[in-house]
């Protein structure tokens, strides 16, 4: 099951995916056999079903968010290519400094983080949006009074231009003090 000889990287796609993702080759051919090993009908491309059977994600309450980022664009369509796979990935490897960090430098961990909370992909989060990610984080932890609270206060103070939305520019200004290298990173194996 997943695991078959026949679909092996060649060298020269190793190398292009460690020039467009930055990991090494090692890594590659670790990740490609976990692809491989979610891929249950050997097709080469996995689905929304495939990446919701591992059960990290299955259990975490973004998950379903975080599993949306792998379709995302209008080359993702319902099923995902391992090149694709790489590509989503590499915005979680840590930032190497003096390195070309194109999927994973801190703007694009920023607008990976962004797309996470802007539901509609209207560039913008909205009270709304912000308050729908807080139910899928804390549950019914928190009473809806106090999400509101906590809802309202953000868009408050984050919200510059007064539009009662977050954009992506306001968004990365109030995450400017946070260390989103380290907290969006993965330490790949190698």
């Amino acid at each position: 099951m997943g695991n078959r000889s026949s679909l092996l990287l060649r060298e020269e796609e190793i190398a292009q995916i460690q020039q467009e993702t930055g990991f090494t080759p090692n890594q590659i051919e670790r990740l490609y056999s976990r692809f491989t090993s979610l891929d249950r009908g050997d097709c080469g491309t996995l689905s929304r079903d495939d990446f919701l059977r591992i059960p990290e994600l299955a259990i975490n309450p973004l998950g379903e968010r975080i599993v949306n980022s792998f379709f995302q664009g209008d080359m993702y369509n319902d099923r995902v290519n391992f090149r694709q796979f790489m590509n989503v990935l590499a915005h979680f490897r840590p930032v190497k400094k003096n390195k070309d960090n194109r999927l994973n430098s801190r703007e694009a961990k920023l607008k990976f983080a962004f797309k996470m909370y802007d539901l509609d992909n209207d560039d913008l989060i909205s009270r709304d949006e912000l308050l729908a990610i807080l139910h899928m984080m804390v549950g019914a932890n928190i009473s809806e009074e106090q999400l509101t609270s906590i809802a309202e206060r953000t868009i408050l103070e984050a919200d510059e231009d007064g539009d009662q939305m977050i954009s992506f520019e306001e968004f990365c200004k109030a995450l400017q003090r946070t260390d989103v290298e380290q907290k969006m990173s993965i330490r790949f194996l190698n």
